[in-house]
């Protein structure tokens, strides 16, 4: 479902006051999808690159900067292997965008994101809370229909494993889709010991959209800096 544009709005606001981003600052997110954050990050003044795997997201993304008339540098890649080196102020991954793959691989995002900020430089991570996702009762489902479109979600938390496990089912024009999506559901501990064996010297923890961080509210989003 679409966010809500002052939701967004909200969200870059606490991004930009929580990453001391100022206008000419150059900024990346990384899993910037279809730009809803990216472009209003440029509007403020703000240099944006924005990286995704998804060509139909990109595509997105850029008209929609167009739309807005800002100027933001779009790129399809993987976030595990990036392209720069001590080129940007701070980076981002916003809205559960950290976590999808593998132990390894997830660290690799972390040492990836480190090698391209300047020193000095900032990192924002944005997770679900996995003491908050610990308290839901397991599975849950999420049921979306548009026209004759249909999705289903089926989620799990697996505490064994810290990871949050989507079964979808998808119904498009007569065609049925599933697939697994896996999240890994990391703690602020562990975050601490990833980001410093990335490099980064301090890490701060804050609850959503940049608020006190609690065990009881949905997001943990982590700052670290260079």
């Amino acid at each position: 479902m679409a966010n809500p544009p002052e939701r967004s709005d909200r969200e870059v606001e606490a991004i930009w006051k929580l990453l001391s981003l100022g206008p000419g600052n150059s900024v990346l997110e990384l899993g910037c999808g279809y730009g809803r954050i990216t472009n209003r990050l440029a509007e403020k003044g703000a240099r944006v690159t924005g990286l995704d795997i998804s060509p139909i997201l990109l595509k997105k993304a850029e008209a929609d900067a167009a739309e807005r008339r800002v100027d933001v540098e779009y790129i399809r890649g993987d976030m595990r292997s990036l392209r720069w080196r001590d080129r940007f102020d701070a980076a981002f991954l916003w809205y559960t965008t950290f976590g999808y793959f593998d132990e390894a691989d997830n660290e690799r995002v972390l040492h990836e994101a480190a090698a391209s900020l300047r020193k000095g430089g900032r990192l924002l991570i944005d997770l679900m809370n996995r003491f908050y996702l610990l308290r839901e009762q397991s599975p849950t489902y999420d049921i979306v229909q548009r026209d004759n479109d249909l999705r289903i979600d089926i989620v799990n938390n697996d505490a064994l494993t810290d990871r949050r496990n989507c079964d979808r089912i998808v119904v498009r024009g007569g065609c049925v889709r599933r697939m697994r999506i896996s999240i890994r559901q990391y703690g602020f501990s562990e975050c601490v010991r990833m980001l410093r064996s990335a490099a980064f010297d301090s890490v701060e923890a804050y609850g959503q959209e940049g608020g006190e961080f609690t065990s009881y509210g949905p997001r943990l989003v982590v700052v670290a800096h260079k």
